[in-house]
């Protein structure tokens, strides 16, 4: 791979390329896709998905929106500092192609902008509750009308896969769906390769899957812009990820690792003195003793320590990228660049206590259940609404709720994994609260 293909700035459902050196300053091609994912309603949609404690009420903790604003500044910061790296060692790409290091910066701030987009309500749950569906609840019913790709996208219903769904999806008057610059797009990705086969290595990259059956060719098309890797056989679709995708990356796991805990810190899951010692484990080497103890309550303690600590982390993905660029490039760099940080044994000690106290903790167990059903109400009575509209004998009941879904869902397609998918992908827009809605429309609970 080569940084002059990788940073394209085409955009996606263009015909032609667009020249660095071209680019309008004040409005940049990179900072337009921010903008875009920024004003999109996907995103916007956010703000009512959870993070981490489903439904909370308490004003200090992370939904899928804060914690995205949070990574996307992350990740602005990683880019531009690779960036700035990047450029010192390939001068070529800023003396003739005119790219800059806030352009990595830019890239890096979109794709990590909208890097869970995808996500369904009820968090990760409410991934494994779509699947589920299929794998074992009445969806299972629709195996044997699908391929064996076709199967396995729902049944491994994936975030990643359904975001790129949603930044390059094609409608009436919005063509090339966000329209984001193909740079973008391969840092979006990070697993560029279908459903199946499942987990094939133990590269980061087959650890989940980018891309549903839809969207294969527009994949396809990005990977060939941007001269991405090609790995595995013919047969399946593979490549290895953009660089800049495992910037993406660590901004999200620094993130979810350190502003997690925080969240935990907060709701008192996690005790305070307890918490400060982890934290002090991860930044011992970087703390400022005297400032750090001026401070004078807990809660200001852990705001220093966890801004430390992203800084710490910040320059630790940077110096590991840049000793690890040239592997990168050919696509020979097979884990996330934290799992080679020095501090990887702190960042464990933090995610493993977080599990513990935060993640199975009852507050999250219950709603997590309690999303399960919403969920499975949801998808059987669409899925089976969207399977009879093509029988001969259509209740009245599944034409009612036909009439509720949008009309941006093809209901006439003789794909039955397409009408299936586009059940799925309706259900994954919807917040937490306009699930717990719908879910009481159809339980008649609402009147």
């Amino acid at each position: 791979m080569n940084w002059e293909q990788l940073l394209s700035l085409k955009r996606f459902g263009d015909t032609n390329k667009r020249l660095r050196k071209e680019q309008d300053e004040t409005r940049l091609g990179f900072e337009v896709d921010y903008d875009r994912v920024i004003f999109s309603s996907e995103f916007r949609s956010l703000q009512d998905k959870t993070q981490v404690i489903p439904l909370s009420k308490t004003d200090f903790v992370h939904t899928r929106l804060t914690h995205s604003l949070e990574v996307s500044v992350v990740g602005r910061s990683l880019g531009r500092k690779v960036g700035q790296k990047i450029l010192e060692k390939h001068p070529h790409l800023q003396s003739i192609h005119g790219y800059l290091a806030n352009d990595f910066g830019a890239i890096v701030a979109s794709a990590a902008l909208a890097h869970d987009i995808g996500n369904p309500p009820f968090g990760h749950s409410g991934e494994k509750a779509i699947g589920e569906f299929f794998i074992s609840g009445s969806g299972k019913q629709y195996k044997s009308q699908l391929s064996d790709k076709e199967y396995q996208d729902l049944c491994d219903f994936e975030g990643n896969a359904n975001g790129f769904k949603i930044v390059t999806q094609s409608r009436a008057g919005r063509e090339g769906g966000l329209r984001l610059s193909y740079a973008t797009l391969g840092a979006f990705t990070k697993y560029p390769k279908e459903s199946l086969p499942k987990k094939p290595t133990k590269d980061i990259v087959d650890k989940k899957y980018g891309f549903f059956q839809t969207e294969k060719e527009a994949f396809q098309d990005v990977a060939n812009e941007l001269g991405l890797v090609k790995r595995g056989n013919d047969k399946d679709v593979s490549y290895s990820r953009h660089p800049l995708a495992f910037l993406v990356e660590a901004a999200d796991d620094i993130c979810y690792t350190i502003i997690d805990f925080e969240d935990g810190i907060n709701l008192g899951l996690i005790g305070e003195e307890y918490a400060l010692e982890y934290l002090i484990n991860l930044v011992r080497n970087n703390i400022n003793t005297e400032k750090y103890h001026q401070l004078t309550n807990t809660k200001d303690r852990v705001s220093y320590l966890r801004a430390l600590a992203i800084n710490t982390l910040i320059n630790e993905a940077v110096a590991i990228f840049m000793d690890n660029e040239e592997a990168i490039l050919k696509g020979e760099f097979s884990v996330g660049l934290l799992d080679k940080s020095k501090y990887e044994a702190q960042i464990n000690d933090i995610i493993k206590l977080s599990v513990e106290k935060i993640y199975q903790s009852k507050e999250v167990v219950d709603k997590e259940i309690a999303g399960y059903e919403v969920l499975n109400t949801l998808l059987s009575t669409y899925s089976n609404a969207v399977k009879n509209n093509h029988s001969v004998e259509i209740s009245n009941y599944d034409k009612l709720i036909l009439k509720g879904l949008p009309s941006t869902i093809d209901l006439n397609t003789d794909s039955l994994y397409i009408r299936l998918l586009n059940v799925c992908h309706y259900v994954s827009l919807l917040s937490d609260s306009q699930a717990i809605i719908q879910y009481k429309i159809i339980k008649g609970f609402s009147l």
